[in-house]
């Protein structure tokens, strides 16, 4: 398992990127299929030049565990930028995080802690509506997928999440799209690499790119 910014790296270029999956052939701009369309063909080759791929890989794709955290964190940034700003849950994010920027928060620039911390609190009381059914679809698949618990119906939770984020109008990432069409490349445990070690291989990564 590893970190999902060094997985493209090793396999994708750099950038907006049209076929950003190494694992199937999903295309980002078909956005009418968008939670919709579930199989899609697996990449079978992956040849420098075709369809995004600068090098040859490093890693085969039957090896690679996706990581949750960074599922964690690429969901959490979906719901935040179709959250409306006018609202009390966008206004709560802004008093909850006072040293993050007004441009951090209205990207959904967060860190794990910063996840769990408002998993534990108020957040989910003070929404309503979509945005309430969202977060609470994104709580499950956290404390029922992507933690060190797999509770049997794991899958009508992430069927949930991806139902509540299209209502609610999240774009699909690639983050949301693994979710969506490639569970089966998820460990059996999420939990059985800490959190806490992705988290700081994730903000080594965040200091490298501002340097």
């Amino acid at each position: 398992m590893a970190d999902l910014k060094v997985i493209v790296l090793l396999v994708l270029q750099l950038g907006k990127i049209k076929c950003p999956c190494l694992l199937c052939e999903c295309d980002s701009t078909d956005k009418a299929h968008h939670y919709v369309k579930r199989i899609r063909p697996a990449r079978k080759i992956l040849e420098p030049g075709d369809k995004n791929l600068k090098h040859h890989s490093l890693i085969e794709s039957s090896r690679i565990l996706l990581p949750p955290l960074h599922i964690k964190l690429g969901l959490m940034k979906n719901f935040v930028k179709a959250t409306d700003r006018n609202v009390t849950a966008f206004l709560y994010l802004r008093q909850k995080f006072p040293l993050l920027s007004d441009a951090k928060i209205r990207k959904g620039v967060f860190t794990g802690p910063d996840i769990r911390s408002l998993l534990r609190d108020v957040f989910e009381c003070i929404i309503t509506g979509d945005e309430q059914r969202a977060w609470h679809a994104l709580r499950e698949v956290v404390t029922g997928f992507l933690g060190k618990i797999r509770t049997d119906n794991y899958k009508d939770l992430v069927e949930e999440l991806l139902s509540s984020y299209q209502k609610l109008g999240c774009n699909m990432s690639v983050k949301i799209h693994f979710l969506s069409s490639l569970l089966e490349f998820f460990p059996e445990n999420c939990g059985s690499l800490s959190d806490k070690h992705g988290e700081r291989f994730h903000q080594g990564i965040a200091a490298m790119e501002d340097s």
